[in-house]
């Protein structure tokens, strides 16, 4: 690069840039530069961003004024105002007024920022990205020096437009219009904030390389590098990770296509660690009170309309028509748990998880009216959501079915069957409540073949790392924490708990122990049915074989409870646990 592109013209002689006094560089990158200056106009300091290369001609010029009168016109607290637009010696420069302002890249340390301080501040500064990219603006150059951090903590972002367009390996063009060039470059300033991110987390830059750029172009699809917080080094919260790696993914396809998606992310992670006391149901207590748990199944109103003539009828055949509708299973657990009627009723006894039990205590009056009082199906869900809402529904029914295949003798049928389901909660809530999240998560877990000859295929996320990257925190851990706003205690929470893939499965040291167990196994059996026909086989072997003594389990009783787990069974049976 010319020396002319290093600093303004002159500045090295006199520290002058036409009528400011320069006072230091604030900092460089391949395509901007930013200098601390005094203007004796203003008898106050600015910060003034300049691209690296001049531009070529007078319409070279004149698109960058274009694209800075544009940017200029943004209005948000998190983007910092253009104060002045000039020209020098044929370098163009937009100036902002910093206050008492550092950059980012003053504030940072060897020891790395705090992962909920880099949160917060990042959810700001997203908040800024997400409107300018709305507006059709894109920063182009993302880097610490251009990021001013008040002495009120306020982030802001300077340099809109400031920068070239780049492509390849260098700033090539002074042209930034077109919808698809705005898009790519919107996607390019999210990589460059992860990039961003990983430096501020660790507290030195990825690849030992502080232009973030040129980072950026060392990934796919420009370059093979690969950008991942590691492990062990340094103690990052599991969520916080998946989201700042999902950012600079390899994979293209994984990456966040916009700036609110990201937000999201951070916002579901910083509402779940937050000191409120809810946790992730920080998440849903809004949408709970609003939509429901989940609405009535499909043919709710068929079933609600036989109540009415079933006043006689034993509770095990009035179970038997709840339990076809989940969202009345639930719905009845949740109101036989609460507090007030459990202290009255059962005298501070253990929770409630049968169907049977909670219709002796509120009568058929009671549910009728906790039917009557869900949303109809599909609630506020667009039809495709709901489509995939009913097919999650009956794959929880026939994990509770093939359960039911399983179960050792003796054990209590509607327990089996309402445990397993209750394993379900987390996904079953995540279609519900956030139907575009639960097909990210979705997207993520898929598997894929290599973009490129001699790479290794993408396996697809984890359930939990893809969670994390979507909703800020772990599926079964908002399943978990809507079955504690049920009424459910600590011990049926174990349960319904599934066993980690990563642990061995001993034999059970108790009954609750044994119904995890069978729920889980359950599961992963349905899970192993999602893999690829060729490896149905040997995937159901792994669990028979990891089950086998728990649940005195073989390949061919596991593959017999398969083929009979689609046919109806009668969960509601009062020989088998009397009240």
């Amino acid at each position: 690069m010319p020396p002319a592109a290093e600093t303004p013209p002159r500045a090295q002689a006199v520290r002058h840039f036409g009528r400011f006094q320069l006072l230091g560089l604030a900092g460089k990158s391949e395509c901007t530069m930013a200098w601390r200056v005094a203007d004796p106009q203003r008898t106050q300091e600015l910060l003034l961003v300049l691209p690296r290369v001049q531009p070529p001609d007078g319409p070279a010029l004149e698109s960058w004024n274009q694209g800075l009168r544009r940017a200029s016109r943004l209005a948000h607290p998190n983007l910092a105002p253009v104060v002045e637009v000039g020209l020098q010696d044929g370098w163009p420069y937009a100036a902002y007024d910093p206050g008492d302002a550092a950059t980012l890249a003053e504030k940072m340390s060897a020891q790395g920022m705090p992962g909920l301080e880099l949160a917060t501040l990042s959810l700001e500064l997203l908040q800024g990205l997400a409107f300018a990219h709305e507006a059709g603006i894109a920063h182009r150059d993302l880097q610490p020096y251009l990021v001013l951090l008040s002495a009120q903590g306020v982030p802001q972002i300077v340099g809109f437009e400031v920068a070239p367009e780049a492509s390849g390996t260098a700033p090539l063009a002074f042209d930034h219009g077109g919808l698809r060039a705005q898009r790519d470059a919107a996607q390019r300033d999210l990589l460059t904030f992860g990039v961003l991110l990983h430096h501020a987390l660790l507290g030195r830059p990825a690849l030992d390389q502080p232009d973030t750029g040129r980072v950026v172009r060392s990934l796919p699809p420009s370059g093979r590098d690969v950008v991942r917080l590691p492990y062990g080094t340094v103690q990052i919260p599991e969520p916080l990770r998946a989201i700042i790696n999902r950012a600079t993914d390899r994979h293209e396809r994984h990456r966040y296509r916009n700036a609110r998606t990201l937000v999201h992310a951070l916002e579901g992670w910083l509402k779940t660690g937050s000191a409120s006391g809810h946790g992730p149901l920080a998440l849903l207590l809004d949408r709970l009170a609003r939509v429901g748990l989940l609405p009535a199944s499909p043919g709710a109103a068929v079933r609600v309309g036989s109540l009415a003539g079933m006043d006689r009828k034993r509770t095990s055949e009035l179970a038997a028509v709840v339990l076809k509708d989940i969202a009345l299973s639930f719905e009845l657990l949740r109101v036989v748990n609460s507090a007030q009627l459990r202290a009255s009723a059962l005298g501070g006894s253990g929770p409630v998880l049968t169907v049977r039990r909670a219709i002796a205590m509120i009568g058929t009056d009671g549910v009728r009216q906790a039917a009557q009082a869900l949303r109809p199906w599909p609630g506020p869900l667009p039809e495709a959501a709901a489509l995939m809402l009913e097919q999650q529904l009956a794959r929880a029914e026939r994990a509770g079915q093939l359960a039911l295949r399983l179960r050792p003798p003796g054990y209590d049928t509607e327990v089996v069957f309402l445990v397993t389901l209750l394993q379900t909660l987390g996904r079953l809530v995540v279609q519900y409540h956030f139907p575009d999240d639960a097909l990210q998560i979705r997207r993520l877990m898929q598997p894929a073949a290599a973009e490129r000859p001699g790479e290794a295929d993408d396996p697809g996320m984890s359930e939990e790392a893809a969670s994390f990257a979507v909703l800020g925190t772990d599926i079964e851990a908002l399943g978990l924490a809507v079955a504690r706003h049920l009424g459910l205690d600590d011990a049926v929470l174990a349960m319904i708990r599934r066993v980690p893939l990563d642990r061995p499965v001993r034999v059970a040291e108790s009954e609750d122990e044994l119904l995890r167990m069978l729920a889980s196994c359950a599961h992963e059996a349905l899970d192993a049915l999602d893999l690829p026909s060729a490896q149905h086989g040997p995937a159901l072997a792994r669990i028979a074989n990891r089950y086998a003594r728990a649940l005195d389990l073989d390949g061919r009783r596991l593959h017999h409870a398969l083929q009979s787990a689609p046919e109806p069974v009668a969960v509601a049976d009062s020989a088998l646990a009397p009240l």
